[in-house]
């Protein structure tokens, strides 16, 4: 199983309607693709660093495999990141990641 993870750190004046959102819209678009079989939504209580600003999020989502994954970048990711930026612009900073699940318990 692969999981895309999406690290978000949000302007703190925009946080509440950020996650209302994502959850209502923008989570719902990514899911309904059809490549990823589940979502989780988290975000970052305690910063490594304690001078970072904002509020932290990450979206992670779990696919069977690279070529789900790959076919997600090459079809629906561009639509799916420019509404983001359209919507929050630079009042979002956000890295991407991608991990192979090796073991769950």
């Amino acid at each position: 199983m692969v999981q895309y993870n999406v690290t978000i750190n949000i302007d703190p004046d925009f946080v509440e309607e950020f996650l209302i959102w994502m959850k209502d819209k923008h989570v719902p678009d990514v899911m309904k693709t059809g490549i990823f079989k589940s979502y989780k939504i988290a975000q970052l209580i305690a910063p490594v660093d304690p001078e970072q600003e904002g509020t932290v999020f990450t979206f992670q989502y779990f696919c069977d495999d690279m070529n789900d994954y790959f076919r997600y970048e090459k079809e629906f990711a561009p639509a799916l990141r420019a509404d983001v930026t359209e919507k929050y612009g630079n009042k979002i900073v956000s890295f991407r990641s991608i991990m192979e699940i090796l073991e769950e318990n």
